[in-house]
C-alpha cells in the first residue's frame, strides 16, 4: 500500500508541485485548498494521472475552529478512497504574504500572519497527529527571510522563525513515535505568492537572481523535488533540521 501524504495550499505554487512530486515517489495524496476548487481538482487529475490516489479537501487555516470538522472530513476521505485510517506525511505549506514596513505594519496584520503561519501549523499538527502512522514524517514551511532580512517582511518572516524552533521541538517531543520533523526554507520562488512580484516584476526577479550564486530565482520544481524528497524513506535520517532550498542567496 502507498504512503498517504497530506499537504495543505496544495491546489497552487509550491503546494501543487510538492504533491505532484510526492506522488512521481509514490505518495497518494490528500491536497487541501481554500476557495479555488476547480485548481485543486485539476492538481488530483494531474495525480491519478501519475497512476496515484489523489483527493482535495477545502480548508481555510487562518481559524483553528475549522480543524475539528476538516479532521472529520479528513477521516472520512482516508476511510472512503484510500482504505486506511491513518496517513504518514504532513507539508505545512499554505500560507500567505504580508508586505508593510515595520512602521506601517498593524495589530491586525501581525495577528493575520500568527493565525496562518504559526497557529495554524502549531495546532492543525497537534490534532493530525493521532492519525499519523509512526515513523511518519512533518514537513514545515519556512522561509530565506528567516535567515536574512529584506525591508517590508518583518511580519512575516517572524513567523517562519517560530517555525524553525517549532520544527526542532516536534522533531525533540515525537522522536519516541519515531516521528521526523524538518523545515523547508524557500528563497524567492517564481510563482503566484504575494502576487506574483518574484514572477512578473522583472527588476526585481533580475535583482534577486543577481544576489543568488545560481544566478536566477526559484522554480516550484526545485521546491517540490526537496520537499518529497525530505518525506520519503530516503530521508530517514533528517531530523529536526532547517533546510534552506534558495540557490545561494547571499551566502
Amino acid at each position: 500500500m502507498s504512503k498517504i501524504a497530506l499537504v495543505t495550499g496544495g491546489s497552487r505554487g509550491l503546494g501543487k508541485d510538492e504533491a505532484i512530486q510526492l506522488a512521481h515517489k509514490g505518495f497518494d495524496v490528500v491536497i487541501t485548498y481554500q476557495s479555488q476548487k476547480t485548481d485543486a481538482d485539476a492538481v488530483v487529475a494531474e495525480i491519478q494521472a501519475i497512476g496515484q490516489k489523489a483527493a482535495a479537501i477545502s480548508l481555510d487555516i487562518s481559524n483553528t475552529s475549522n480543524f475539528d470538522a476538516f479532521i472529520a472530513e479528513f477521516q472520512g476521505v482516508l476511510k472512503a478512497e484510500f482504505g486506511t485510517d491513518k496517513f504518514d506525511a504532513l507539508i505545512n505549506n499554505a500560507g500567505v504574504g504580508h508586505y508593510s514596513a515595520y512602521t506601517e505594519t498593524t495589530e491586525a496584520d501581525f495577528d493575520k500572519m500568527v493565525n496562518i503561519h504559526l497557529k495554524a501549523p502549531y495546532f492543525l499538527t497537534q490534532k493530525l497527529l493521532p492519525l499519523m502512522n509512526d515513523g511518519g514524517s512533518i514537513l514545515n514551511t519556512s522561509s530565506g527571510l528567516a535567515r536574512f532580512s529584506y525591508p517590508g517582511s518583518s511580519a512575516y518572516a517572524i513567523m517562519k522563525s517560530a517555525i524553525d524552533t517549532l520544527t526542532r521541538y516536534q522533531a525533540e517531543e515525537l522522536g519516541s513515535r519515531k516521528i521526523r520533523a524538518n523545515s523547508i526554507a524557500p528563497g524567492a520562488i517564481a510563482t503566484d505568492f504575494g502576487g506574483g512580484n518574484v514572477r512578473d516584476n522583472v527588476a526585481l526577479n533580475q535583482a534577486i537572481a543577481s544576489r543568488t550564486a545560481l544566478g536566477r530565482v526559484g522554480l516550484a520544481d526545485d521546491i517540490g523535488s526537496v520537499a518529497a524528497f525530505l518525506c520519503s524513506d530516503d530521508a530517514k535520517w533528517i531530523n529536526g533540521q532547517r533546510i534552506e532550498v534558495s540557490g545561494g542567496i547571499h551566502n
